[in-house]
């Protein structure tokens, strides 16, 4: 889990390292991440969907083959459109991996469940911690190429680690549904009000950060602190999420997994509301409730989501989500860019981001209600 998320939110520090090796523009490279990250969520969801029926390890060991083949693609590809398929390709290995684990792992348990799931979703926060630092050393120290080669040989012996001993717990029911019947399924779920309301609350309750992440350095830089202090201060947000990814989960046992999701995502409506503010120790207080949130959220929408559809479903429902989750990732970063440039500040955009927490909120508890 620590590769999944980490490497596809690092594509910030490819870009100037690739337009240098490989001769192509940033503009160009963010089309090549864009990419990357449809795949990532859009791409790997549909293969969550038919992998249902698929035994777990068959389709990690396939992911583990795949990385392992890009690994030393980039001695061979020096083309936009070599580029375009290596990290289409890794998106939809890095996004698969994750949607299988966080989808299996969560059913070996049934009290501790919550608990369960923040301890794998650990993982997670390391990789958005350690992730960006670490490839930035390997493409300054060793270059592109041999960094390139360097991680992504790790991320590939990881993934066959992780398919050799993950497997859905033998005392559950293996989907025996066909392709036709899946699309069946899926097709008759989004035509249910309860799913709509839930896909659109569930995609803008992680939308926010990726909103977030648009403008947060620059507003931080712009309340006073220096580059390396605002970029600093952003990386609390996920060594904050780590603490609530494992307290989260604990909580959600305790509380129940939707009223502790819920709870989490007003910790990060709070703080992003003390963004308007200029004071820094309020910033400090707004980084740590963000972070409170994003790692509750990420932790707990899973059992929220596997106490309302059927278990045997399970990785099809975390990737018909997944796909919520992309849609957000693509849409938020150029609409906070481009409410800040036409508004010359800061205040617009925070507010939009409280307002897709709210929505968020709301739909979330629609589409939760009992009956």
């Amino acid at each position: 889990m620590i590769f999944t998320f980490g490497t596809p939110l690092s594509y910030g520090i490819f870009s100037k390292p690739f337009s240098e090796a490989f001769g192509i523009s940033p503009v160009a490279l963010s089309t090549i991440f864009s990419v990357m990250l449809l795949t990532f969520f859009i791409g790997s969801g549909a293969v969550g969907v038919f992998a249902v029926r698929v035994p777990a390890r068959v389709v990690l060991l396939a992911a583990a083959g795949a990385t392992g083949l890009v690994t030393p693609s980039l001695y061979f590809v020096d083309s936009y459109l070599g580029l375009l398929v290596v990290f289409a390709v890794l998106g939809l290995s890095l996004g698969t991996v994750f949607v299988l684990l966080a989808s299996i792992v969560p059913r070996w348990f049934d009290k501790r469940r919550g608990a369960a799931t923040g301890l794998i979703f650990v993982g997670n926060g390391l990789g958005l911690f350690i992730l960006p630092p670490l490839w930035q050393t390997a493409f300054s120290t060793v270059g592109v190429r041999q960094g390139f080669v360097t991680i992504m040989g790790a991320t590939a012996v990881a993934f066959l680690l992780a398919g050799v001993v993950c497997r859905r717990p033998p005392w559950t029911t293996q989907s025996t549904a066909t392709t036709g019947e899946l699309v069946d399924w899926v097709s008759g779920l989004a035509r249910t009000r309860r799913f709509q309301q839930l896909f659109i609350g569930m995609g803008l309750a992680f939308a926010w950060y990726q909103l977030l992440a648009a403008y947060a350095v620059d507003l931080f830089a712009a309340r006073g602190l220096t580059e390396t202090a605002a970029s600093t201060a952003f990386g609390l947000i996920g060594g904050v999420s780590i603490i609530s990814r494992i307290g989260g989960g604990y909580l959600g046992d305790q509380l129940g997994s939707r009223r502790a999701f819920l709870g989490s995502l007003s910790f990060a409506t709070a703080g992003i509301v003390l963004l308007i503010l200029p004071q820094v120790p309020l910033l400090l207080a707004a980084i740590f409730f963000i972070g409170l949130g994003l790692g509750g959220c990420a932790t707990l929408y899973i059992p929220v989501l596997m106490n309302v559809y059927p278990p045997e479903k399970d990785t099809a429902v975390i990737g018909v989500f997944n796909v919520a989750g992309g849609l957000g990732s693509l849409l938020m970063p150029p609409l906070g860019t481009a409410s800040i440039a036409y508004t010359d500040g800061y205040t617009a955009a925070i507010l939009l981001t409280v307002a897709v927490t709210l929505v968020a909120f709301w739909l979330i508890v629609a589409g939760t209600r009992a009956g």
